[in-house]
């Protein structure tokens, strides 16, 4: 049997790592994912290598239905080896895969809101040319073709994800015309990484077939106009059966420098986004809060009434690595937890 690999990997441009992938042929059906074969790619054109040693190794990771193909053929993801098949410098799942093992028994789970933005030419879908939509507010979760825009790519993207089999749990229209969000989660940090990276290129994928494109940009207008984020949901076995976990977690994010090693890796371009308006707080102050979207990190209304549950990481931009911030969290407040007895 013949059937259609498709090998995705994240590349190594900077500040922000892009998609990339290719078709590999597989003419026997592998029993799983070790089976299926590593295979290469020319390093020197994705910001990953030199022109004179310019190959690099591709190991799948995950695997799932490929829902725009169909039939027998598979979407791939995986990681980026040297040619030693040790992790590449690009390869941030390596170092989240560790950080994971560490702290597993503790249970963290995520559960990302990725939003982004569909663009028509230079122009927002459903931007007019030349001028500026109604003010924002009334496109959030709204309904109508004079407020809503792109409704068509949303939903071929949502099916196709959960063809695919991924951890989709939900969709919204946001607050800026032509900008939508859809969540990954709740899952295990790698796998609500991998999954979330399998999403963002089957939305590229998807969309053009509409002939628009979608960016995770922060800010893709200036003004006053929301950016767009990745708020990150998180919880432990502890936090989800306990409140003082829940205060411990929020107050570590906050101790020494942890503000800001978080925020420097939180995705390029972060203080356009985070600037204390727009439902943000400032890029340069940590602060957290029972239900404020203005605060660094939000605890939901229910977990206070519940006395557990989980925290919203609000700081995130849309364009963040999910494997950095999963791993950001899990070390800074797992440890935290351990060292507070509350695990």
């Amino acid at each position: 049997m013949t059937f259609k690999a498709e090998y995705i990997w994240i590349d190594g441009t900077e500040p922000t790592a892009k998609l990339r992938s290719k078709t590999k042929i597989i003419t026997d059906a592998p029993a799983g994912l070790d089976a299926l074969p590593l295979w290469g790619f020319d390093g020197s054109s994705t910001n990953q290598a030199a022109g004179n040693s310019s190959d690099c190794v591709l190991k799948p990771v995950f695997s799932c239905p490929d829902p725009i193909r169909g039939g027998d053929d598979i979407l791939v993801l995986c990681e980026v080896l040297d040619t030693d098949l040790t992790p590449h410098p690009s390869n941030t799942r390596a170092e989240l895969a560790e950080v994971s093992e560490r702290f597993a028994a503790q249970e963290p789970i995520f559960g990302i809101e990725q939003e982004y933005t569909f663009f028509k030419g230079a122009r927002p879908l459903g931007f007019p040319e030349g001028g500026f939509p109604a003010a924002q507010g009334g496109y959030y979760c709204g309904v109508g073709s004079d407020e809503i825009f792109g409704r068509d790519v949303v939903e071929a993207h949502l099916d196709n994800c959960l063809r695919a089999g991924l951890g989709i749990s939900g969709i919204n229209a946001e607050v800026m015309p032509g900008q939508w969000e859809f969540q990954v989660g709740p899952l295990a940090p790698l796998e609500v990484s991998d999954q979330l990276w399998v999403a963002r290129w089957l939305l590229y994928r998807t969309a053009e077939d509409f002939e628009v494109s979608a960016t995770l940009d922060p800010k893709p207008v200036k003004g006053d106009w929301n950016g767009a984020g990745a708020h990150t949901n998180f919880s432990t076995r502890a936090m989800r059966e306990g409140y003082e976990a829940i205060i411990t977690a929020a107050e570590s994010l906050g101790e020494g420098s942890k503000p800001m090693d978080h925020v420097k890796n939180y995705g390029a371009g972060i203080d356009d986004r985070l600037t204390g308006l727009h439902e943000t707080a400032p890029w340069n102050e940590y602060s957290y809060g029972v239900s404020d979207r203005g605060a660094s990190v939000r605890i939901p209304w229910q977990v206070e009434r519940d006395g557990k549950g989980y925290i919203e990481d609000r700081r995130p931009n849309a364009n963040v690595d999910p494997y950095v911030v999963t791993r950001l969290l899990v070390d800074t407040c797992c440890a935290a937890l351990e060292k507070a007895g509350q695990v």
